[in-house]
Order: structure tokens, then sequence, then C-alpha cells
């Protein structure tokens, strides 16, 4: 039998009499503190974002006479002195980079996926030894092995040329590491050893059984890769000298280091680092919704 509430009852025990029955408790109070932290967290990551977006849209004479954040006038204008900077040499740095990422990235997760599957299924001396020195790879930064590579290409005289940049990013320790630890949970040992015992070989049940079982994550070791390759700046800094080999990122630093003497300049500098931007917001808008049904399926099959 349900009690009623009796106005002027006694208060119960452990509370406060007096207290603002309307005020949040202190417990939902703090519960709003990680919100917070992440929104202060994207305001400072989508700030400069928007100030790019912003800028691309003012003149020269804009750039430097209106508000920070009042659009300007000047995009058409932007874009087609883009075009026009030496007979179009942006526009090669963008295939430049499309080339080194798109390649890059395709290779990078070929070799993640044989890679990994092979370090989650097969057991072999050495195994685990040579997965942790695959951890040591992904704690280390790219900055200490970037000088060891180049003077190993110059050896090849390989240097100045494509492959210097897409050979060091075929391999990703971080990709391996992935694609290991996702072949464990993805694909069960019963099925492998189901389709040994019908006579497949080692090569048709990777391609045919856990192959497909491993795209969502091989989803993700491409798209992870693909950005890091596309925002290298470093390695090819390193390793190119010709300019019409760079990708878009060191085009757009030769332009902002020419831009000191050339104010103007800086326009070209702030309108092809926002174009640089739209093809990783278009990859990811392709990949999301194949990246999010792989995973819902991999759960399920899992």
């Amino acid at each position: 039998m349900s009690s009623l509430t009796v106005p002027g009852a006694e208060p119960l025990a452990g509370s406060t009499p007096g207290t603002d029955r309307g005020r949040p408790p202190l417990r939902r109070r703090i519960a709003l503190i990680p919100t917070v932290t992440l929104l202060l967290g994207a305001i400072y990551c989508l700030l400069p974002v928007a100030w790019v977006v912003i800028a691309a849209t003012k003149s020269g004479r804009e750039l430097f006479s209106t508000f920070t954040f009042l659009p300007g006038t000047g995009f058409a204008g932007n874009v087609r002195d883009l075009n026009a900077y030496r007979d179009g040499v942006y526009w090669e740095w963008m295939g430049n980079s499309a080339l080194y990422a798109g390649l890059g990235a395709l290779l990078s997760t070929c070799v993640s996926a044989f890679s990994g599957y092979a370090l989650a299924t097969y057991r072999f001396r050495g195994r685990e030894a040579i997965f942790n020195v695959l951890l040591a790879g992904v704690l280390m930064p790219p900055v200490i092995l970037a000088v060891p590579q180049y003077l190993l290409l110059a050896k090849a005289d390989l240097t100045d040329s494509y492959l210097s940049v897409l050979l060091p990013q075929i391999l990703s320790p971080y990709g391996v590491y992935l694609a290991r630890i996702y072949a464990a949970a993805a694909v069960p040992a019963d099925v492998v050893e189901a389709g040994r015992m019908d006579g497949a070989s080692e090569w048709r049940i990777f391609t045919r059984i856990a192959l497909p079982m491993m795209i969502p994550g091989m989803v993700t070791v491409f798209l992870f890769q693909f950005v890091a390759i596309w925002n290298n700046f470093l390695l090819p800094y390193i390793m190119l000298s010709d300019d019409e080999k760079f990708p878009i990122t060191l085009g757009l630093f030769t332009l902002l280091e020419q831009g000191a003497n050339t104010p103007a300049l800086y326009t070209l500098v702030i309108t092809g680092a926002f174009l640089a931007v739209l093809p990783l917001v278009a990859l990811f808008l392709v990949i999301q919704r194949f990246w999010s049904l792989d995973l819902l399926s991999g759960a399920v099959k899992s």
C-alpha cells in the first residue's frame, strides 16, 4: 500500500530542512565539468578553423583592415589569383598530396592488414618480441626517424623523388598495432580452423574469410594514414628539393616564406590552406557512413 505525503510532515532522516528543492544536487553540478571542459576544448580547436574559413573570403586589403571574424568579399578573386600563381602550381601540389596520401595510405593499409593478421593468428617464436618492437615504434616520434630515413634513401639514390616520400610511409607501426588488435577480436580462431579443414589455402582464408571481417578496422587504418600523410611536412621537407614534387603542406610553407617579402601572398596562403582542408572533410564524409555500417556489422559478426 503506497503512502501519501502529508503536508507539514517531518523531514526525512538525512535531509536538511530549508534547502532549495529546485537547486541541482552537487553530483549533477560535478557532472557538468566534463561537458564544459569538452566544450572549451572544441572552441579551442575550432576557432583557428573558423578564422581560416573567414579569412579566405577577404582580399589583401580587407585582411589587415577589417574585424577578424567579419567575412570579406574577395574569395573568388583569391581563388583566381591562386590558380594564376606560377601557372597553377598550387594544383600540382594538391595532386602530389593526393598521390602521396592516397597511394601511401592504401599500401600502408595492405601491409598493416597482412602483418596484423599474421601476428594475431599464427604462433611462432619471437611473435611477442616483434609486437613489442612495433609498440616501441608507435611511441617513437617521427622526427627521430626522419634523418636516418634520409640517409638510407640517399644511399639508394632515391632522394628528391616521389618514392622518397612514399616508401617511409608504407610501414606504419600504429597501423600494424590496430590491425593486430582488430584481427584478434574480429576473426574467430574456429572460423580459420574450419577453413583449413575444408582444404582452403592460407591466402584464400585471409582474402575470403579474414579480410572481410577486418574491413572496419582497415578503413580506420586507411583514414588515419591518409590524414597523417596529407598533413606530413617534415619528411617531404627533408627529402625533396624540386618544388614541382612538393605536397601541399610544403608548397604552402614556401608561399608563406615568400609572403614575408610580398604581403599580397598571405591571401594565397590562407585560401590555399582552406582549400587543402576540403579533401579531408570530403573523405571523412564519404567514409563515415561506410565506416559506421561496417563497425556495426563487425560487432554483429563478432
